[in-house]
């Protein structure tokens, strides 16, 4: 399966990134294509609401470097969306590339989704749940694999990293 892995933490050694990370290398050792984007470290704007790529020619008007992550995600059958929780919800450099999906309706060969999210507490996740709720299972429509959360002192666990990398092992 070939699984895309969106980190949203701007932090390259942080919670998310090594929890990614985990995930990747059971899902590489299963025999899965993974491709991990720092998305952080990407130029991408959010979406102009232009309706450019749905009455032009189904591309986003914007050249900047989503250009890259766009064909990632039409040969994905999995999106895995990693994040810090900030106020709530994921990250808004992830938030930028999430709005982005739009241009391509739904990318063709994706079927499954799953999210990885840490914070300081076990309070802060309600936000970013509602949008894998309403924008992945319901309007497209994504086999729901998991969200997985890590607050305070799981961060970065051996514990809380062998669950990631067990999950990315087990999938078939």
């Amino acid at each position: 399966m070939k699984i895309l892995v969106l980190n949203g933490s701007p932090r390259p050694n942080g919670a998310t990134s090594a929890m990614a990370e985990a995930f990747a290398q059971g899902a590489r050792q299963a025999g899965h294509e993974v491709d991990v984007v720092a998305v952080c470290q990407k130029k991408i704007a959010g979406c102009l609401a232009c309706e450019y790529c749905h009455t032009k020619g189904g591309k986003c008007v914007q050249q900047d470097d989503m250009q890259q992550i766009y064909p990632l995600l039409d040969q994905a059958e999995m999106l895995v969306l990693a994040s810090p929780i900030y106020y709530h919800n994921i990250s808004g450099q992830l938030k930028c590339v999430v709005d982005r999906i739009y241009a391509l309706d739904k990318p063709k060969n994706l079927k499954k989704i799953a999210m990885i999210l840490s914070s300081g507490s076990p309070e802060m996740y309600e936000g970013a749940k509602f949008s894998y709720e309403g924008d992945f299972l319901d309007y497209l429509k994504l086999e729901g694999m998991g969200i997985f959360t890590s607050f305070g002192k799981q961060n970065k666990s051996p514990e809380k990293l062998e669950e990631l990398r067990a999950f990315g092992a087990s999938l078939q």
